[in-house]
């Protein structure tokens, strides 16, 4: 199996802010969003791996583990893929927990196939799907039921205009409806499809742990939408039209006033995500550019500019 190295696929070095990584992770989606590089497959595979990248960088969780894994990538995978904490606490100085922690410790897909929403690289799965709360069953005392919890990872489009996803339970293929409106964190649960101590026994839960991906442009806040719109100087000055492709791929046109300064933001009422009966509004974050590398007559014509104003 490929190692993964995230730093460099973002093109980040190790010691990385949390914004740098932000910025380095927004660059690249921009450049590579299959919506701009339509029919292009190298595009999309590559958006997928900055996105697996930036899951794991982005997190501070997922990137300490990342971190510990390192140059011992080839014990890890002798081990099978275990927990991480437990191979931790042998190469990476980590605290075993009690072999009664784990339920299960293999790979999440051994039980659960391609969970239908992630896309990520077997490394990520092998390494990220099975530890760290994505997976761990949950005994009931004196009965047979295991509950089982794993991670779903859904795109903001997903839970914007709703989607089905497919996951695979010993064999059995499952249609797992995403309503609009679901929340980061949210919990599904699907009754009898846990596991059992016998083979006989009465199976417990699974929970579907809802974990909705960064997106490359807009961003969150409870039912809100916020997205940074770059806007050029000419303008800004003088106003015009901008457009930007919203999450159910309709096209908005914005009108940028005369004058509008940097960090000014417009917004575009009931736009945003879907909770229940209540809609949220969508935010654009206006971000001016400053024109760069002028020629001799560019300079000529805004030093004119500026005598103008001053008189």
């Amino acid at each position: 199996m490929e190692y993964k190295d995230y730093y460099k696929i973002l093109g980040v070095e190790k010691t990385a802010t949390q914004d740098e990584i932000k910025k380095a992770y927004r660059k690249l989606a921009m450049k590579h969003h299959p919506d701009r590089n339509a029919g292009k497959k190298s595009s999309e595979e590559k958006f997928k791996e900055i996105t697996e990248a930036n899951e794991v960088l982005s997190d501070p969780d997922k990137r300490k583990k990342y971190d510990t894994l390192g140059s011992n990538w080839n014990q890890y995978q002798h081990t099978g893929g275990q927990g991480f904490d437990d191979f931790s606490s042998r190469f990476g100085g980590g605290r075993r927990q009690s072999s009664s922690t784990y339920e299960y410790s293999g790979n999440i897909n051994d039980i659960f196939g391609d969970m239908g929403g992630s896309g990520f690289s077997d490394f990520f799965e092998s390494f990220f799907g099975g530890s760290g709360g994505g997976f761990g069953g949950r005994t009931q005392q004196q009965k047979t039921a295991i509950d089982v919890e794993a991670n779903m990872n859904v795109t903001l489009e997903d839970v914007f205009v709703g989607s089905e996803k497919t996951i695979s339970v010993e064999g059995k293929k499952l249609k797992i409806k995403i309503n609009p409106g679901t929340k980061d964190g949210q919990k599904l649960r699907l009754k009898g499809l846990g596991r059992s101590k016998t083979p006989d026994g009465t199976k417990g839960d699974l929970y579907l742990n809802i974990h909705i991906l960064q997106h490359p442009f807009y961003e969150i806040k409870e039912t809100d939408l916020y997205y940074n719109l770059d806007v050029d100087l000419y303008t800004a000055v003088l106003g015009g039209k901008e457009s930007i492709r919203t999450l159910d791929g309709k096209t908005v046109s914005i009108n940028i006033p005369e004058g509008t300064e940097s960090e000014k933001i417009l917004r575009l009422k009931g736009l945003g995500l879907i909770n229940e009966s209540i809609r949220g509004d969508l935010f654009v974050n206006i971000h001016v550019t400053i024109p760069k590398d002028l020629n001799k007559e560019e300079k000529e014509l805004f030093n004119k500019l500026k005598s103008l104003r001053k008189e």
